[in-house]
């Protein structure tokens, strides 16, 4: 841990700002502000972005902030060959906590050298941008996207994903990701990187998956759960959860005997085994 470095209060989030920049014109009453402002717990999101902390440093302080309890599992199934690229593979149960969880733990047993690929909700946290790229950006920034995280894979530093891209959901009445999309297969395997798989152990609250499950029975496309990941995350303040790492895979392992959509399925498979 660096430091401690100068408060940023440029960082804090105003909604209201945030709403009359995506509506122009659009006047909201008062005290939805006030009411939407308390539901996203802007004051906590801000008492702890505005401490200045960047990159692997503002995951750390986030875990210490929310006070995360963090049990760690299968350090010693990490061995890999001297100067090998390492990309740790998750499932994704929180959609907030586990991404500054998972960073913390890597840095601590692993390497502090490290870029991750997140959802939108954590690239809009200004201390985490700096090593981060979004996996489900839309807009002005979605054509740069795929160099990007070409880039990513590329450079010699850690990589954390999900490659769920969306956290997890209430599917046949089990707390498990989505399929896991193919591409860090590709990439992994087109740039020599050993895949780690790595299982973090926890949910969110039973309102979450019924909300996300609400939404895909009425065929609802866009992502209200989402809107409740800020709530998500205030409610994992002072929990206990457990993060265990699987044996590294090698990058030869994903060979012509499987799909890449299979081998994806493969490694989601392998984590929930742990």
């Amino acid at each position: 841990m660096s430091e401690t470095p100068t408060p940023r209060p440029e960082w804090a989030i105003d909604l209201e700002k945030v709403l009359a920049k995506k509506f122009p014109g659009k006047k909201f009453p008062k005290w939805l502000i006030n009411w939407l402002k308390k539901f996203i717990h802007q004051d906590l999101i801000n008492s702890i972005v505005t401490r200045g902390y960047e990159g692997v440093d503002f995951c750390i302080d986030g875990v210490r902030c929310l006070d995360l309890h963090l049990e760690v599992e299968g350090v010693e199934n990490v061995v890999l060959p001297e100067g090998a690229k390492m990309t740790f593979a998750s499932n994704h149960p929180l959609g907030g906590a586990d991404g500054v969880a998972n960073v913390s733990v890597i840095a601590e047993h692993f390497d502090r050298d490290i870029k991750l690929l997140v959802n939108d909700f954590l690239m809009a946290l200004p201390g985490l941008a700096p090593i981060s790229a979004p996996v489900n950006k839309t807009g002005g920034q979605a054509r740069n996207l795929p160099a990007m995280i070409k880039e990513f894979y590329e450079s010699d530093s850690t990589l954390m994903i999900f490659p769920a891209g969306l956290c997890s959901r209430r599917i046949k009445g089990k707390i498990q990701d989505l399929p896991w999309t193919k591409n860090f297969i590709k990439m992994s395997r087109a740039t020599n990187r050993w895949v780690i798989p790595m299982h973090f152990i926890g949910r969110n609250s039973n309102r979450f998956y019924t909300i996300a499950n609400l939404c895909k029975f009425f065929g609802i496309k866009f992502n209200l759960a989402m809107l409740f990941l800020p709530d998500e995350l205030n409610r994992s303040r002072h929990k206990s959860y457990k993060i265990i790492f699987g044996k590294p895979i090698p990058p030869e392992t994903f060979d012509n005997s499987k799909t890449d959509t299979e081998w994806a399925a493969w490694v989601r498979e392998k984590v929930y085994e742990l």
